[in-house]
């Protein structure tokens, strides 16, 4: 394994958590978030598990971002009132 390669990950991986975190706008998140699991699914790749990289990219960046965002344009439809009249 070499640590000049996990190091710029790490940092990535770091960085993009806190910016999920960070940022206010829910859509801003949930990218920082597809971007988290992109680059942990490549430090799997490094650590040569590339099955569970496969599994993170298409699962955890893919499906589940996608996911978020759905149901935030769903709940963004809804009128801002909260009460029916």
């Amino acid at each position: 394994m070499n640590p000049g390669l996990h190091t710029p990950i790490l940092i990535l991986l770091l960085a993009s958590g806190f910016l999920a975190l960070w940022f206010r706008n829910i859509l801003h998140s949930i990218l920082a978030l597809g971007v988290f699991s992109l680059v942990l699914a490549l430090e799997f790749y490094v650590l040569r598990a590339p099955d569970v990289a496969i599994a993170e990219a298409s699962i955890g960046a893919g499906l589940s971002t996608s996911i978020f965002i759905i149901t935030l344009r769903a709940c963004k439809d809804r009128p801002k009132g909260g009460g029916s009249k």
